[in-house]
């Protein structure tokens, strides 16, 4: 939820100061953007285009928001009634300011978790998540193993219906995602920014 394919510095200029939940008992509320290198949350429009596609009731989903940045993902899949969502993210202002909204929210669901994403989405394979939330850093198109890995580590971890959102700076082809057992449910384009809903194939 994070990263664009310009540089840092007008990546830093350009970001705002604040977002915005959209939907769900949260609705409004404003999510700090730190000033971190590269920093870029979600769009709003896209956030708001991605939860059109999944429904706004998502009671009892249980999500993980691998890339979380500023949580804006995360928490909106939370305000929209999901039972249990983990934000994972290295970077400590980041996470500091993660914990600070969710204690802010008293949003008991939500656990803030350090660390690397692909590692934890490993750690819980087999756990049969409704939903993934994938942003890496775009890194200047210099980041293909890290979203292949991602990709891959996701996939083991939602159940067979589950869901995996994917934020990159180019669009992912059906071949190339088959091959790591995921097809596009939804995609679409804004700016410089693909994103994908993807479902696992079906096990053969």
């Amino acid at each position: 939820m994070k990263k664009p394919s310009i540089s840092a510095a007008s990546a830093a200029a350009s970001a705002p100061h604040e977002v915005r939940i959209i939907g769900g008992q949260w609705k409004r509320t404003k999510l700090p953007v730190a000033d971190r290198p590269g920093l870029r949350p979600t769009p709003s429009r896209v956030r708001e285009t991605l939860f059109n596609w999944l429904g706004q009731d998502l009671s009892g989903w249980r999500c993980l928001d691998a890339f979380a940045g500023t949580g804006a993902l995360g928490l909106e899949a939370a305000s929209r009634g999901a039972v249990e969502v983990v934000l994972v993210e290295q970077d400590g202002a980041l996470l500091a300011n993660l914990s600070r909204i969710t204690t802010q929210l008293k949003a008991t669901g939500v656990r803030v978790e350090r660390g690397d994403g692909v590692a934890a989405l490993r750690q819980r394979a087999g756990q049969g998540l409704d939903a993934v939330f994938l942003d890496p850093p775009f890194g200047d198109g210099q980041n293909e193993a890290l979203y292949a890995a991602a990709l891959a580590a996701a996939r083991q971890a939602v159940q067979g219906d589950g869901v995996i959102y994917l934020e990159a700076p180019r669009v992912w082809s059906a071949d190339e995602l088959a091959q790591i057992g995921l097809q596009v449910h939804r995609q679409g384009k804004a700016g410089a920014v693909a994103f994908h809903l993807l479902r696992p194939l079906p096990v053969q």
